[in-house]
């Protein structure tokens, strides 16, 4: 586990500062946003990246199943929650009503690192339909599965374990006791390979759940290596990146702005 993933208030501020440099001008080259857009932000965690929409003058609501996390959220945007700028739910989205629990549709929504945390991906890919307004857009952020990390190793406790790339992949008897016998959370570890996503997987599913793809990156070295590790962002080489499949193993972030197609 790196120092960043036990300092929350450090990695609150990486998310921002990721967000206002990277993200938002990766929106913005396809779907310019404005202030008082309405932002919806899945899997929001502590608010950093939410937090960066809100400064543009965005309105937003952050949706998170861990509530523990809304308790930091809730410290460190006390102005805007007071002003209702931005509202935290501590909820499963596929019990949350877009009216009565979310006060409508939204311009945004944002889903980074999450998607390759959910299970049946193709059931919230089509659910989140319902919660766009016409030409609204959606953006992911997120590791292809088989990327050296990952697994997300890098959150283990043991030092070793957590800077060692690609066994993620290993088959999942060798690979739960492997982290059996280091003593790490099994169950979390097994959950996140059993929900892992390829970049082809990612396309094929938003591709039948109704969706064109507006704009799309591919990275080397994902931008917020840059703050975690002091690595020079740097998109995908173009010959790695028409490769499908093989592409996976040498791309450790990719960037997708989705919009339903008409």
């Amino acid at each position: 586990m790196f120092e960043f993933h036990q300092d929350k208030e450090k990695y609150f501020d990486i998310n921002v500062a990721n967000v206002k440099k990277h993200i938002l001008p990766f929106i913005e080259a396809k779907y310019p946003i404005q202030a008082g857009m309405r932002v919806l932000e899945i899997g929001c965690g502590e608010g950093g990246v939410l937090k960066a929409f809100l400064d543009l003058g965005c309105t937003g609501v952050g949706v998170e199943l861990d509530e523990t996390r809304l308790v930091d959220a809730r410290k460190w945007l006390p102005k805007e929650i007071e002003q209702g700028q931005v509202q935290f739910l501590a909820k499963n989205i596929y019990f949350t009503h877009v009216e009565e629990d979310l006060g409508g549709k939204f311009n945004i929504i944002i889903l980074k690192d999450v998607i390759e945390h959910i299970p049946d991906q193709p059931r919230l890919m089509a659910f989140m339909q319902s919660f766009l307004l016409p030409g609204g857009v959606i953006f992911l952020g997120f590791p292809p599965w088989y990327m050296p990390l990952g697994g997300h190793q890098q959150i283990l406790k043991n030092k070793i374990l957590s800077k060692i790339p690609y066994y993620h992949l290993l088959p999942m008897p060798v690979y739960k006791r492997i982290l059996k016998a280091a003593k790490e959370n099994v169950q979390e570890m097994v959950e996140i390979k059993q929900t892992g996503i390829s970049i082809e997987r990612f396309e094929k599913i938003a591709l039948h759940t109704g969706y064109q793809v507006i704009n799309k990156k591919h990275y080397l070295i994902n931008p917020i290596y840059e703050y975690k590790f002091g690595w020079k962002p740097k998109t995908q080489f173009a010959f790695v990146q028409a490769v499908p499949f093989i592409r996976n193993f040498f791309t450790t972030c990719v960037y997708y702005l989705l919009q339903k197609k008409d």
